[in-house]
């Protein structure tokens, strides 16, 4: 068995010996874990948790901690997760409460990154996958293969249905369509230049000057974004507009996934 010096393991734990445990992990005397799983480093595992084989636990994750629940009081609840999962850094599982069947489950094959909090009660299920900042609430089912998107809050109770994908930076406060594209409208706009954060950087009048003429072509002329370009390209053509200008002209023609205007 791989543990470093620094990390601490309760009496009680089971870990096989095919089992990494990095620095500065802690692990509880409730926590069984499965062949060849591997802790990179400040890894907390707490209560009533078992974890099947071949998950790997990246740096100051924290599972089967306290739930964020008030009514909760110190009942042996429980964490169990199945195997080949990937538990990125800061994400957070709540054990789960008496009042909500007591286990917090998350299947097998998961993707769950970085800052992604799993909330009490919930159940997760095999090959999903939770990006940056996904927030579950307690009691939230997220069915086979579901994709929620970085910064998404999902309210308690909610079910996800297999196959969905919920685009980042939307709220989920009722069930999501199994099998749907589900995302928050997008009505995101350039409002023109950024003329006081430009000038606090050096640039000079006739530099603002290019760029704020550069930009009401752009947006203002109620042209499209083709016709904008060639207007901006004659301008630089007939040495009315510098670099920058220049510069803003080659970002538009080599975006290939179009602009904000």
């Amino acid at each position: 068995m791989s543990i470093h010096p620094t990390a601490i393991v309760a009496a009680g734990a089971q870990i096989p010996t095919s089992c990494t445990v990095g620095p500065y992990c802690t692990i509880g005397p409730n926590v069984i874990l499965g062949e060849d799983c591997e802790l990179v480093s400040h890894v907390v595992l707490d209560g009533h948790l078992t974890m099947g084989a071949k998950n790997r636990i990246y740096s100051f994750a924290c599972i089967g901690i306290s739930p964020q629940d008030l009514k909760y009081a110190g009942e042996p609840t429980a964490v169990v997760i199945g195997d080949n999962n990937s538990i990125r850094e800061y994400v957070t599982i709540s054990r789960g409460t008496k009042g909500g069947g007591g286990t917090t489950r998350v299947g097998s094959d998961c993707l769950i990154m970085a800052y992604t909090h799993i909330g009490h009660d919930s159940q997760i299920g095999n090959g999903c996958i939770l990006a940056n900042s996904a927030t579950l609430a307690g009691h939230v089912i997220v069915e086979d293969f579901a994709v929620v998107g970085a910064l998404c809050p999902v309210h308690q109770y909610c079910r996800i249905g297999r196959y969905a994908y919920i685009g980042g930076g939307t709220t989920i406060t009722q069930n999501v369509l199994p099998y749907s594209l589900t995302s928050i409208e997008r009505n995101n706009h350039a409002y023109g230049l950024n003329k006081v954060g430009l000038e606090r950087k050096g640039f000079t009048p006739q530099q603002l000057k290019e760029l704020r003429a550069a930009y009401r072509t752009l947006l203002a002329a109620k042209l499209n974004t083709s016709d904008a370009l060639a207007a901006i390209r004659e301008t630089i053509a007939a040495g009315n507009a510098g670099e920058h200008v220049a510069y803003l002209a080659d970002f538009i023609a080599n975006s290939e996934r179009g602009i904000i205007k």
